[in-house]
């Protein structure tokens, strides 16, 4: 019996859909365990036109990325020592701030706070504060003793974070290895009729994606130095770590301006006890904005992504929450490549029968 026309195609799209739907069920369930493939992933692609680059000047390929591997253990390794001991100076610096913020609070605070309406000036005087933060201590110092013992027990969880960190590298030098053969046979799948539009759009998904994930890296990197060394010129104590962390999660928009001005501020007031260093830190976030907007993103990241800031809040946030860690990962280089799709969607139907007079 001849199936009717246009059931074979149905039945295409049908099989189609049943597959996103699995792969999807099936990220969700293995979210978990994908977060090493994902970071492997993400230095694989961002290596692979080092790796182009340096093949098309004769080198083979196999040593190309032996190069490039190279390069990047030597720079992530510089970074960690380079970071490592500042960090703990800072982190230092951090715990001997936490008495001085304590009186901070009890004496310039207090009296202002006290006069707001319904305030309980009780469960905030300066020992039910030292009391509570105590209390936490020691619970947080509970745990981590729990935590160390449990993991020192357990030689299972220790070999699982070993071999994460293991997993990583090995998985990265063989996916830029053969990148561009696993791009060619996940092309020789696709229908033959469909190949140049979809090769056509996933080269420009490919180019967005690129330029986005590079561009922001630099952005997070740049904002976190002219953070770091603007709150230095300030001259506040923890300068660096409050920069470094208003530049890491400054990819998503305004978090932070908003992260590191609040912070910054009020380590200036508990510092300096005075207003005017609270504005010199502002002024320090101000001028790290207007650099961004006008120089950082429009040159590094450009305007062709199109991802509006409300948009890019909502896909961190819903990554999230459906996949955690590794959908923080996955949610701004998805939605990228998301608007590249939904633009394509768009032109295709204002150009349609349906939409047309």
């Amino acid at each position: 019996m001849t199936p009717p026309p246009g059931s074979e195609r149905t039945l295409s799209l049908l099989a189609v859909l049943a597959g996103l739907l699995a792969g999807g069920w099936l990220l969700y369930r293995l979210a978990p365990v994908l977060t090493p493939f994902m970071i492997a992933a993400l230095l694989a692609y961002l290596g692979d036109p080092l790796v182009d680059r340096l093949q098309a000047r004769n080198l083979p390929r196999t040593a190309a990325v032996a190069v490039v591997f190279l390069g990047m253990i030597v720079a992530g390794l510089s970074f960690l020592l380079l970071l490592i001991p500042v960090l703990q100076r800072q982190i230092v610096i951090l715990a001997e701030k936490v008495p001085p913020a304590l009186l901070w609070l009890q004496d310039a605070a207090l009296p202002y706070l006290q006069r707001l309406p319904g305030f309980d000036s009780a469960a905030w005087s300066g020992d039910a504060l030292r009391q509570a933060i105590g209390a936490h201590w020691q619970q947080l110092g509970g745990a981590v003793t729990d935590l160390l013992a449990s993991a020192t027990q357990s030689g299972q969880a220790i070999f699982s974070w070993l071999a994460y960190l293991l997993l990583i590298p090995v998985v990265t030098f063989y996916l830029m290895r053969d990148f561009d053969r696993l791009l060619q046979h996940l092309r020789m799948l696709i229908p033959r009729r469909i190949e140049p539009a979809v090769a056509a759009l996933v080269g420009e998904c490919d180019s967005v994606l690129a330029e986005f994930l590079r561009g922001q890296l630099l952005v997070m990197l740049c904002l976190a130095a002219i953070y770091a060394l603007g709150l230095w010129v300030v001259g506040l104590d923890l300068a660096f770590l409050i920069g470094m962390l208003a530049g890491l999660v400054s990819f998503v928009p305004y978090l932070g301006l908003i992260v590191g001005a609040l912070v910054a501020g009020f380590a200036a007031l508990v510092q300096f006890g005075d207003v005017a260093h609270v504005l010199q830190v502002i002024a320090v976030f101000g001028v790290g904005q207007i650099v961004d907007g006008l120089i950082l993103s429009p040159w590094l990241v450009g305007e062709r992504i199109g991802l509006h800031p409300v948009a890019v809040i909502f896909a961190v946030m819903a990554g999230g929450q459906l996949f955690g860690f590794f959908g923080v990962l996955l949610a701004l280089p998805a939605a990228a490549v998301l608007v590249v799709l939904l633009r394509h969607s768009q032109d295709r139907y204002l150009k349609s029968d349906f939409y047309t007079p």
